[in-house]
C-alpha cells in the first residue's frame, strides 16, 4: 500500500521535530544527571545514569555561607520580573505612540530608536557606571531594573505586531466614544497585544535573568548579587574548595524559574494564535 505524499511529508516533519526536541532536552537531562553526582564522579567522565548525591549537593549549595542562594534567587526574580514588566509595557506604549499618531519627527524618532538598538552595551558601560555612582545608586538593584524602560528590540517587535494586528478603526472608534488615550491603550491595545507582550516578557525575563555584565559592574555586596554572579564566583573558587556537583546544582536551580515562567506565559501565546486564526 502506497503512502500519499502528504502523509510521507507529515511523517518526515514529525520525525525531524521529535529529533530536535530530544536534542534540546538531552542537555537539560545531562544537567540534571550531573547535579546528582559527586565531584569525583564528574571527574571520571560522562554518564547517562544519575547519581545519589542530589540532596547532598542541594544542601551544600543552600548551606554555603559564601553564596547566599536565597538572596540570589530573590534578587534575580525581582530584577527579571521588573525588567519584563517595564520593558513590555513602556515599549508597547512607545510603539503605540509612533503607530497611532502622525507628527513631524515620527520617522527621525523611529530611526533614533533603531540606532540605539545596534549600540552594544559595552560601549556605554563606563558612562553608565559613572552615572550610577554619581546618583549614589551603586550596589542597589535600581540600575538593573529602571533602564529596562528603554528597550529598542522590544519596541520594534511591538511596533511590527501592531502593524499586523491592531486596526486603527478600533482606536478611532474609542476616540469618538470619548475614551481617553491611556484608557484606550490599557483597555483596547494591551489586550490585543497580549501574545506579543507574553513573548517579549519571556525574552526580557530570560535576558535579565542571565545578565552578568551589568550586575557585575554595579553590585558589590553578596546579599544583593544575582544568580549569574554567584555561579561565576562558585566556578572561580579555590581549587581545593571547587565542587562541580555544587556548580551543576546551582545552574539547575537557576534554570527552574525560567522554565516556570515559560510554562505560565506560553498559554497566552497559544491563545493569541488561536484567536488570530478566527479574527477577521
Amino acid at each position: 500500500m502506497k503512502l500519499k505524499k502528504s502523509t510521507v511529508r507529515e511523517i518526515i516533519v514529525h520525525v525531524v521535530l521529535a529529533f530536535l526536541a530530544i536534542l534540546c532536552l538531552f542537555f537539560f537531562y545531562i544537567l540534571i544527571v550531573n547535579a546528582t553526582r559527586t565531584h569525583l564522579d564528574l571527574q571520571k567522565g560522562f554518564s547517562f545514569l544519575p547519581g545519589s548525591n542530589f540532596m547532598a549537593n542541594l544542601k551544600n549549595v543552600l548551606n554555603d555561607a559564601n553564596i547566599p542562594i536565597l538572596y540570589g534567587i530573590g534578587n534575580s526574580l525581582l530584577v527579571s520580573a521588573g525588567c519584563a514588566a517595564l520593558s513590555t509595557y513602556f515599549s508597547a506604549m512607545t510603539a503605540y505612540g509612533l503607530y497611532a499618531y502622525d507628527f513631524k519627527l515620527k520617522k527621525p524618532a523611529f530611526a533614533f530608536i533603531m540606532m540605539i538598538l545596534v549600540m552594544p552595551t559595552q560601549v556605554c558601560a563606563l558612562g553608565f557606571l559613572r552615572l550610577v555612582t554619581g546618583m549614589h545608586l551603586n550596589d542597589t538593584l535600581v540600575p538593573l531594573i529602571v533602564p529596562a524602560i528603554a528597550a529598542p528590540s522590544v519596541f520594534y517587535f511591538m511596533y511590527s505586531y501592531m502593524q499586523s494586528a491592531l486596526p486603527m478603526e478600533l482606536v478611532e472608534a474609542a476616540r469618538i466614544d470619548g475614551t481617553g488615550e491611556f484608557r484606550t491603550f490599557n483597555s483596547i491595545v494591551i489586550p490585543i497585544m497580549k501574545p506579543a507582550v507574553a513573548v517579549q516578557a519571556i525574552f526580557s525575563f530570560v535576558t535579565s535573568w542571565n545578565n552578568y555584565f551589568v550586575p557585575a559592574l554595579v553590585i558589590t555586596s553578596k546579599k544583593k548579587q544575582t544568580l549569574p554572579i554567584m555561579i561565576a564566583s562558585l566556578r572561580s573558587a579555590d581549587f581545593l574548595k571547587f565542587d562541580m556537583g555544587k556548580v551543576y546544582m546551582l545552574i539547575l536551580i537557576a534554570i527552574v524559574p525560567i522554565i516556570l515562567v515559560y510554562l505560565f506565559l506560553s498559554r497566552y501565546i497559544i491563545e493569541g494564535v488561536a484567536l488570530g486564526g478566527v479574527k477577521e
